[in-house]
């Protein structure tokens, strides 16, 4: 039974982990990747899960072999996707620091700047790889702790400049 639960355990990381990185693939409109994984995806969930249900066993740890490789597979499939799926955010910023634009420039960002009307403030809009998402909001806090910070993902990009 040990190396059941055992088994049951690591196949659930796998396949929650394929699940995460398909479901970043259909997002992404790649259709035919995320097709390819899906079928792998199901294929190994449903011989696990064949498997766990036909064990004439009927120990409460396979319920927590299955449950535990479920939330490990999430937590793995994030790593993943976090590490090599690219992608890219568009930064919006809001500031009073008239200097914040520059100095995000010199680090090598495109940034374009939209003064707010009867304010002290400006808009700085920044589209980055996700990867550099901690340095450009290291950048951000250690200049103006204050200013407001939005993050979406974006699905499109034409042209421009990013930092690689």
């Amino acid at each position: 039974m040990l190396l059941l639960c055992i088994k049951i355990f690591f196949v659930r990381i796998l396949d929650v982990s394929l699940g995460t990185v398909r479901t970043i693939m259909t997002v992404k409109n790649k259709n035919i990747i995320a097709s390819i994984i899906g079928f792998i995806e199901i294929t190994v969930w449903f011989l696990i899960v064949k498997e766990a249900l036909t064990t004439e066993n009927n120990s409460i740890l396979i319920v927590f072999s299955y449950a535990l490789g479920f939330s490990t597979g999430t937590y793995i499939g994030g790593i993943i996707s976090n590490k090599y799926i690219k992608g890219y955010v568009t930064v919006q910023v809001i500031t009073t620091n008239q200097e914040l634009e520059n100095i995000i420039r010199k680090k090598g960002y495109g940034v374009t700047t939209i003064n707010i009307e009867n304010k002290n403030q400006k808009m700085l809009i920044i589209q980055i790889n996700n990867k550099t998402v901690n340095e450009l909001k290291t950048i951000i806090n250690k200049n103006d702790s204050k200013a407001f910070v939005v993050i979406n993902e974006i699905k499109y990009i034409q042209n421009g400049f990013i930092k690689k």
